[in-house]
């Protein structure tokens, strides 16, 4: 018993020391070159009900969000080499919004297993249907009428830009992906990311744009006490 008890106890310390000297990733990601021009979404803005919530706004696509200075939004940032760590079962559900008949936020990053709730606040019935292409995550289909509950989905295992999408309205798309571990990150309009408390260690870390990058760019880092830095750039030609 004893012997058990001092087991735990070292085992206890050796979690506590890691954490104790685990540090910040922080950087930001730019765009190298011009972004292409976004589309017009003709349909959305010629719906009779979808086109009247836009307010007279043209709608266009928004697969580059780039700021003054080429900050891009909406990459994912990941640290490789801590799969199998999700704790995505205990963590807050994220969120989507189905708002003027566009996913809102059209990238989204979570663990496995954990909750998606998705809203519907248009007066419209939209459905979500998930399209998965990895091993392990099904397809799913759920209807969703004006004030109806959220849905609840999850992702039990890791995949980049799990699609989905509305059938009602084919122009509506999200791109979610799951990481099998906490330590990740989506870059604002800013084009700035922290990843949070990353155990001590040398990794690679890779950035994924889903247009510009959809297979990622990689960097190799030193995590110490004090964090790390990592900046990338996403070419587009």
């Amino acid at each position: 018993m004893k012997l058990n008890q001092t087991l735990a106890a070292l085992a206890g310390f050796a979690v506590a020391l890691q954490l104790a000297s685990a540090g910040n990733l922080t950087g930001k990601v730019t765009l190298g070159g011009n972004a292409p021009a976004e589309k017009e979404i003709t349909p959305l803005k010629d719906d009779a009900t979808c086109g009247k919530l836009l307010g007279g706004a043209v709608p266009k696509t928004k697969f580059f969000v780039v700021g003054a200075n080429k900050e891009l939004a909406d990459v994912i940032v990941i640290v490789k080499g801590l799969e199998g760590k999700s704790t995505g079962a205990a963590a807050a559900p994220a969120a989507l919004d189905q708002k003027a008949c566009e996913y809102i936020p059209q990238i989204l990053a979570v663990q496995t297993g954990q909750k998606i709730s998705v809203k519907n606040s248009d007066p419209v019935m939209h459905n979500v249907h998930t399209v998965p292409t990895a091993a392990g995550n099904k397809e799913e289909n759920k209807g969703q009428g004006p004030g109806a509950p959220d849905l609840t989905f999850s992702i039990p295992a890791a995949e980049n830009f799990l699609k989905f999408k509305c059938d009602v309205h084919p122009w509506m798309f999200a791109w979610v992906t799951a990481v099998d571990h906490p330590y990740f990150a989506v870059t604002g309009k800013d084009g700035a990311f922290t990843i949070k408390d990353v155990p001590p260690g040398k990794y690679k870390v890779v950035a994924l744009h889903r247009k510009g990058a959809p297979t990622g760019v990689e960097k190799e880092i030193e995590v110490k006490a004090d964090g790390a830095t990592a900046d990338f750039v996403i070419e587009v030609k």
